[in-house]
This record gives C-alpha cells, sequence and structure tokens, in this order.
C-alpha cells in the first residue's frame, strides 16, 4: 500500500466541442530537470484533448518544493502510483484503462511501476517519451531490469541521437519487453527531441510530430 501524498496536477479534458474519448487516459510525467509545464508534455496533453482523451500531468514533490534534485527512488515511485490513482478517481476509469508514462525520467518511474516486481500497475499502456536508457556517460549500466515484466503495449518516442539511449541499444533492450513494443524516431533528436539544424526540422515540429505519434498510438490501443 502507498502512502498518499499531496501532489500539484494539471487535469486537461476533451477539448470544447470535442466527444471525449470514454475508455482511455493519459497520465504524464515529467523528466528531471523539468516540471509538469515542459513542452513536450503539454504538446502532448493538447494533441489528446483534441482527440477527446483526457490526461493528468503531475508534479514530483522535490519540484513542488523548488528543488532541483530528484526526490529519492521511494518517494518517485509512491507519487507516480498517487497520480495513476488521481487520475482513475477523475475519470473513473479502472487502472487497467490508463496509458501511463512521460518524459525521460517520469516515463522511466511509470514503466518501473507497471513492471514492478511485487505490485505491478495494470495498465492499458506505456508511453515513453526518450526513455533513459542509461545515466550519461554510464552505457554499461542499462535501466532495463525491469523490462521483462511488461506484458502490456510500450510505445518509445526518442531521438536518433539520444545520449541516454542510441538506436541500436534501445532496440535491443526492448526486446526484453513481453508486450508489443512500437517505436516512433525523432530523426536527428537530441534526448530533449532538439534535432540538429541541418536537418531542416525545428524543435515545434518535432513535438508536434511526436504528439502525433503518441495519439495515433493511445487512439489505436484495444477497447
Amino acid at each position: 500500500m502507498t502512502t498518499k501524498r499531496t501532489l500539484d496536477y494539471a487535469y486537461q479534458g476533451p477539448k470544447r466541442g470535442v466527444a471525449k474519448v470514454a475508455d482511455r487516459a493519459v497520465l504524464l510525467a515529467h523528466g528531471a530537470g523539468a516540471d509538469m509545464h515542459a513542452a513536450t508534455l503539454t504538446t502532448v496533453t493538447d494533441a489528446l484533448s483534441a482527440a477527446g482523451i483526457p490526461s493528468l500531468r503531475f508534479q514530483y514533490p522535490y519540484r513542488s518544493a523548488g528543488r532541483k534534485a530528484p526526490d529519492r527512488p521511494p518517494v518517485l515511485l509512491d507519487a507516480t502510483r498517487t497520480a495513476i490513482d488521481e487520475l482513475a478517481r477523475r475519470t473513473k476509469l479502472d487502472v487497467d484503462r490508463l496509458v501511463i508514462g512521460g518524459r525521460s525520467m517520469g516515463g522511466r518511474y511509470c514503466s518501473m511501476v507497471a513492471g514492478d516486481a511485487d505490485d505491478p500497475v495494470p495498465c492499458l499502456g506505456l508511453l515513453l517519451l526518450g526513455y533513459p536508457l542509461h545515466a550519461a556517460g554510464k552505457p554499461e549500466r542499462e535501466r532495463s531490469e525491469h523490462f521483462p515484466r511488461l506484458t502490456m503495449p510500450v510505445l518509445f518516442v526518442s531521438g536518433t541521437r539520444d545520449s541516454l539511449a542510441s538506436k541500436p541499444a534501445l532496440i535491443k533492450a526492448a526486446r526484453k519487453v513481453k508486450g508489443p513494443r512500437t517505436f516512433h524516431w525523432i530523426e536527428s533528436g537530441d534526448h530533449g527531441f532538439k534535432p540538429l539544424k541541418r536537418s531542416g526540422l525545428t524543435v515545434d515540429g518535432v513535438l508536434a510530430e511526436a504528439a502525433a505519434a503518441a495519439v495515433g498510438w493511445v487512439t489505436a490501443l484495444p477497447d
């Protein structure tokens, strides 16, 4: 059983005039150096809203307290579970109808609660935006030990020059996942999806691309 925490939330329902997709909703957690207002998350939630899918972003305790260093793993895991319960409460959906995930660290912790060895969260799917396969400069220490316990569909949206998860390494690690795996690659994107100037792509453009990929995948998940 988790300890209930008071978290800061940003709930976004369907866009005005758009019919609600009543059988699914999406939780998005932020990355270590950002907060729930990060452009990647707001772009995705705006796109979800336009598709009639409700979403919830939340703030990890350290960010709400104005700290830069992330909380200890037990606190992050506890907060993630609390936010999942909050989205289920707000939407009146069972947890197994929720897609959970987020940017970098946030997506990783969502995947960890989904693949917990003792008390896994039975979510509808995992949306991992820039999964941090390893810490900076430590490719030999992969964060994939829980992948074999992931039985739900997983979407990896990653840049092709992500320094925390090269394309070959992420594809190889993802083979451990038991559920269906889907990849969407941001050409020349780094860990934050920023493309090279010579690519002709813009940050706004690749964020819109990532959001479209996420919405298409969420919408296509089984009823």
